[in-house]
């Protein structure tokens, strides 16, 4: 089994995995006349694009990740592009389509970094989507994604649930040490210690496991301690100090 394999089959996955997966359950399993929109949000480096991944798989979902400069035409064609769908000419057009397909095939959508949908005036399309097919919509994005979605009721108010990502624990640090540091045993002084630097994001804990094994490697060791890590260094995640002026 590969490595990623093991991250996404495991029998045991991350706890935000867990969560997004419950989540489009819950929809997907939603009484008739409910609303089939939520949102999955939380701070950057919870997991929570490798959480839609999976759920992606899972369910069979089409799924695109929204870029900063997209217009609504680019949103609309790279929908279409994940279902096999050729672009009409026009946006209206192309929301249609969307729809119709979402419709046809009862597959989910879920929509990774949602929030530069709403920065740029650009939700009331998902709404139009969801309107036309009645499929599930699933938005995802930073922490304060629900705040941004107030100032668009039409939206707001068809949300059947939000759900927030967790903060990595001891568990999701256990199920990543196989995957970045494979082959080296972490005394729990140490995974401690990470969890805390790492400040529980996903992200950083597995930097920090890789540093780990990058350490061991180096030094021959298949085993290191909270005493052997020293003085080394994780990484935090902020922003180092100014340096002197370089010669």
């Amino acid at each position: 089994m590969n490595e990623e394999n093991r991250l996404y089959n495991s029998v045991a996955p991350l706890r935000n995995v867990a969560a997004l997966v419950a989540l489009i359950d819950r929809v997907e399993k939603r009484t008739v006349g409910l609303p089939g929109m939520a949102t999955f949000y939380g701070p950057s480096g919870f997991g929570k694009t490798t959480a839609a991944v999976y759920a992606a798989n899972h369910f069979d979902a089409y799924q695109v990740q929204v870029k900063s400069a997209w217009t609504a035409k680019k949103l609309c064609a790279s929908i279409l592009l994940d279902q096999a769908v050729k672009p009409a000419r026009t946006i209206a057009d192309m929301v249609d389509q969307v729809s119709e397909e979402l419709a046809r095939t009862g597959r989910p959508l879920l929509i990774d970094e949602a929030d530069h949908l709403v920065d740029r005036n650009m939700i009331e399309i998902v709404r139009d989507i969801y309107e036309g097919s009645g499929a599930t919509v699933i938005l995802i994005g930073e922490e304060l994604l629900p705040q941004k979605l107030q100032k668009w009721e039409r939206v707001h108010g068809r949300m059947l649930d939000w759900v927030g990502a967790l903060p990595g624990d001891m568990a999701d640090l256990g199920h990543l040490v196989p995957i970045y540091c494979k082959d080296v045993e972490l005394s729990a002084d140490l995974k401690d210690y990470m969890l805390k630097v790492s400040n529980r994001s996903i992200r950083r804990i597995c930097i920090n496991l890789s540093r780990v094994k990058e350490f061991a490697q180096t030094r021959g060791m298949t085993a290191v301690s909270r005493e052997d890590w020293g003085k080394s260094t994780f990484f935090t995640g902020e922003a180092p100090a100014p340096r002197r002026k370089l010669a």
